[in-house]
């Protein structure tokens, strides 16, 4: 195969009035990877054809067997660059294709993971945007969909899950069943699923579906701890999406299977497929288990959103993905017991969504996609993170009633089909008669984000400032001031005065006399950079811990930390803002993300000189954390292993941890990266640690060390061969690049460039996930800056990793500046 093409949109459309897919029958041999790397399949497209004679392709990126359409052998040049040429077609055809798949160890498209814990093997597969093609000949493309048959032979020790459920079991021979699926509805073929080994499982009937939860024997353990919790959430998702939607779920069973070497989850219709790394090794925190249920609801929204409504073309990714991330705070607010989760998305996700949209690669939430590698560089914050907040802006705007009506007429119009944001913005204007054509234009085809900023105008009046990007007219913006007063040590809200703004100035009354402190965004219901009054900059960043809920006090913590960003206020201002707001924070699930941000600005944002000052000012809110019990106790530690500098607070850390497994890694990460790591304790924690993936640790903690043959190990094993999951890299990098060892870490600045064409094969999320997580942002400077930026522009590398490597420059640029 000399090159691998990446279909273009206008491919994708000559294809679409061409071909109608009626069915695949996929016939998938797994016995091959028990003890080899080999995935077979056969594939049997059923397709008609507009223009009889006409000519097409098919793609398969595996080592064709043999191939023919209608009878007709294919060979030769009809099998070249991943594509299977298709000629003289007759309006009803029959594509069969046999195929092997033997790159099963990339964790791309099709991956084989061995425990070891026991030797067990597991195989997942997962295909967005375009890998079904890895595993079997199809026509890979969103808007070509149809019904699948799976079946699947397998070891006879296996369980094997697809999208559909109840499958036929038989034997074929002592040591091979196999399985067989009913058809699934019109699906496309990047949510099609095959996974399979000795899966751990459990399962609980609610709400007249079949529930599954399925994991490796290792961690059957872990997923027995949480199983009430996932069961529940999945049951009230499941019901609160059907009643919004105005359409049940349609199929009984509904299965989710965590397995190793995933990054994130990914929305298989009927079997979400997930990271292990979700089923947690240690009791969660509470910010864990908001995250493990907003991601289990994003993956859900996905089965309306995505799977029975499909986007035409990945020009419409955003919509998939951000209204999946909108919906999944929606449900966890209204129908679980995370009523903060918008609180921890403004803490967790926002922020990073801001700083994009400030940078050079900031781009218009709706984009073209020429082809489906371009596509795939819009898998970024501004995708998910700015498009939900876009999207809660505009339920804001229209009315939640009128919004989910409209909803309620776009999926029963579109039920198992395609559509577009056309389609969606019909439907809403049909439904609320709002003329969205302008709000479309300003909201989704502007790149970067609007300033408020309030300004005094007369008694008891302010003016409220607004500036779209480089000074272009301002965006409509629905949105809350909050109006709070002082009442002994707290904040009270006396006033929320809604406001439109439809200008670049909007006058303000506000009915309280001379508040102490003026919240805009108050409640964050919109997109945009605010700026607080100069004379209330100072009550902003000392008083909002007193703030009384914990929205306000996370859009207050925010606010400042979008300042340190900017420039205008240093890391030490947003610590002691940070270390208010967490001695006050109510919101457990809110703590861990706000110690986060903490960690960060004194980590990475401030000068040399005042580093250590701020990581102990940190260290010191942590201890005061962890001398309560429960949950929090457990964050405020996790945050101390990161910040710990005197003795006494190392001391205190080894101490409060005790034999929790755990903090005893973390605490000996933080020992090893400050040069203080006894060696023998390494292996006493690991025969200790009955995680299969203890290891990984290991190497973290070998990371940390101030060491050079430990960095050049570390840096092999992460980097060259890639041997870490995709959920550890980022706790690998950390790890790597520590403050106060930047002259053993320079070297790597160079190195780090020189193995990122490596990555063009890597996989989407392992590719994106490494270049954010190895990204030297210790020991290298402005000159490294424009060599990054120039690399990034320079066409070896593909688009996705070109938009990281751009973000994480932009970044660093501006943490040289605040560190000065």
């Amino acid at each position: 195969m000399s090159a691998l093409l990446s279909l273009t949109a206008d491919e994708a459309r000559g294809r679409a009035a061409l071909v109608t897919v009626h069915s695949y029958g996929i016939a998938v041999d797994l016995t091959g990877l028990l003890e080899g790397n080999e995935l077979r399949a056969t594939s049997t497209v059923r397709f008609s054809c507009a223009a009889p004679g006409a000519t097409t392709f098919a793609d398969c990126v595996a080592d064709v067997e043999s191939a023919t359409l209608n009878g007709r052998e294919l060979v030769g040049d009809a099998l070249l660059d991943g594509r299977i040429a298709l000629d003289h077609l007759d309006r009803d055809n029959t594509l069969r294709v046999t195929s092997v798949q033997r790159s099963t160890d990339q964790r791309t498209a099709v991956h084989r993971s061995v425990d070891p814990a026991d030797g067990e093997v597991y195989v997942w597969t997962s295909f967005e945007p375009d890998d079904a093609r890895r595993c079997w000949a199809c026509f890979d493309q969103p808007d070509l969909k149809a019904p699948h048959v799976f079946a699947v032979d397998a070891p006879a020790s296996w369980t094997v899950l697809s999208n559909s459920g109840d499958p036929t079991v038989e034997v074929i021979d002592g040591s091979v069943r196999r399985w067989s699926f009913p058809a699934t509805p019109p699906l496309s073929t990047y949510v099609a699923v095959v996974n399979a080994g000795p899966f751990f499982e459990l399962r609980s009937q609610r709400g007249g579906h079949d529930l599954g939860l399925l994991t490796r024997r290792s961690l059957a353990s872990c997923l027995e701890r949480d199983a009430d919790e996932l069961f529940a959430v999945t049951e009230q998702g499941l019901r609160f999406f059907s009643e919004r939607f105005a359409m049940p779920f349609p199929q009984r069973r509904y299965d989710q299977v965590f397995v190793p070497g995933l990054g994130g989850a990914m929305e298989n219709y009927g079997c979400v497929t997930w990271s292990d790394a979700f089923v947690y090794r240690n009791e969660p925190s509470p910010a864990d288990r908001e995250l493990r249920a907003t991601i289990l609801l994003h993956e859900m929204a996905h089965m309306w959103f995505g799977d029975i409504v499909t986007m035409r073309w990945w020009d419409d990714l955003w919509l998939n993905e951000a209204f999946a991330n909108w919906a999944c705070f929606w449900a966890a607010t209204e129908a679980t017991q995370f009523t903060d989760a918008w609180a921890g998305f403004l803490a967790r996700s926002k922020q990073a969504a801001y700083a994009i949209d400030r940078g050079p690669t900031s781009h218009p939430i709706r984009q073209p996609a020429r082809d489906v590698a371009e596509a795939t560089a819009g898998f970024d914050a501004i995708t998910y993170v700015k498009g939900s907040s876009v999207l809660k802006q505009l339920a804001a705007y229209v009315g939640e009633d009128a919004f989910v009506a409209a909803l309620r007429a776009y999926f029963a119009e579109h039920a198992w089909g395609n559509a577009t944001l056309d389609d969606l913005m019909d439907s809403i204007a049909g439904t609320t008669g709002h003329d969205l054509s302008e709000w479309t234009r300003t909201w989704l085809d502007t790149a970067g984000h609007d300033t408020l900023a309030l300004e005094p105008a007369a008694q008891h009046t302010m003016v409220l400032r607004a500036a779209g990007p480089g000074g272009a007219p301002p965006r409509p913006h629905v949105l809350d001031l909050g109006c709070y007063d002082r009442s002994g040590e707290r904040l009270v809200r006396r006033d929320r005065i809604p406001l439109t703004v439809a200008g670049p100035d909007t006058p303000v009354l506000t009915r309280v006399p001379a508040p102490a402190l003026l919240l805009l965004n108050d409640d964050d219901l919109t997109f945009a950079a605010v700026l607080p009054p100069d004379e209330q900059l100072s009550v902003l960043v000392a008083e909002a811990g007193a703030l009384p809920t914990s929205i306000g006090r996370t859009v207050a913590l925010t606010t400042v930390w979008d300042l340190m960003l900017d420039g205008r206020l240093p890391a030490s201002e947003f610590v002691r803002c940070a270390t208010g707001v967490l001695r006050s924070e109510t919101a457990d699930s809110v703590v861990e993300p706000g110690l986060d941000l903490a960690v960060q600005a004194a980590r990475l944002w401030a000068p040399e000189s005042g580093r250590d000052r701020l990581m102990a000012e940190v260290a010191d809110v942590c201890l005061d954390l962890a001398a309560g019990s429960g949950a929090r106790r457990v964050v405020a530690l996790r945050a101390l292993a990161q910040t710990a500098v005197s003795e006494e607070q190392l001391d205190a850390l080894r101490d409060l941890a005790g034999d929790d497994i755990d903090l005893g890694w973390r605490t000996l990460a933080r020992r090893a990266a400050l040069g203080r790591l006894d060696p023998d304790e390494v292996p006493l924690l690991s025969r200790r640690d009955p995680d299969p993936d203890a290891g990984v640790r290991a190497v973290i903690v070998d990371a940390a060390r101030p060491d050079a043959e430990a960095k050049a190990a570390a840096w092999a094993r992460i980097v060259e061969r890639r041997e870490l999951p995709s959920s550890s890299v980022h706790d690998a990098g950390r790890a790597f690049w520590q403050p106060g060892q930047a002259e053993l870490l320079a070297p790597y600045a160079d190195r780090y460039l020189t193995a990122l064409p490596a990555l063009n094969d890597a996989g989407m999320l392992a590719a994106m996930g490494m270049v954010r997580a190895m990204f030297p942002l210790v020991g290298a400077g402005n000159d490294f800056v424009d060599r990054v930026e120039r690399a990034a522009v320079g066409g070896t590398l593909s688009p996705a990793i070109s938009r990281g490597l751009q973000e994480q420059a932009d970044r660093l640029r501006r943490m040289v500046s605040a560190r000065g």
